[in-house]
């Protein structure tokens, strides 16, 4: 059904750029809600972006809102996000997950996740 791979991520220094992929190989990806959430050690896995179905709409988390666009392709099945403006706090796994067709910022709401992948930030 959905099989959700990551790519992507890495270290990168305090103002620099990242951008993670997601791909999916099942049938459905286009009718899904999806996002992306990260977890920091010693944390809660948190909300960080999420894009309807189609792509016409967004949210974000407060702490990202201006540094990190979160945006999809329907015709290759993935989703990605560009994070600009990166800071030390940013450093967490990183997760995508699919949903169904309904814009969701709560993780339990998410059906489908992705292996997740580290991004560290240094200062």
């Amino acid at each position: 059904q959905v099989q959700l791979v990551e790519a992507g991520g890495g270290l990168v220094q305090a103002g620099g750029s990242l951008r993670r992929s997601c791909a999916d190989a099942g049938r459905t990806f286009s009718s899904r809600a999806m996002a992306w959430f990260r977890q920091a050690p010693g944390k809660e896995r948190e909300f960080v972006a999420a894009i309807s179905p189609s792509g016409v709409r967004s949210n974000y988390a407060d702490s990202v809102k201006g540094r990190f666009t979160i945006s999809r392709d329907n015709a290759k099945n993935t989703v990605n996000l560009q994070m600009n403006s990166l800071k030390p706090e940013d450093t967490a796994v990183y997760y995508c997950a699919a949903a169904g067709c309904l814009l969701y910022s709560t993780d339990s709401k998410y059906d489908y996740w992705g292996q997740g992948t580290q991004v560290t930030v240094s200062s």
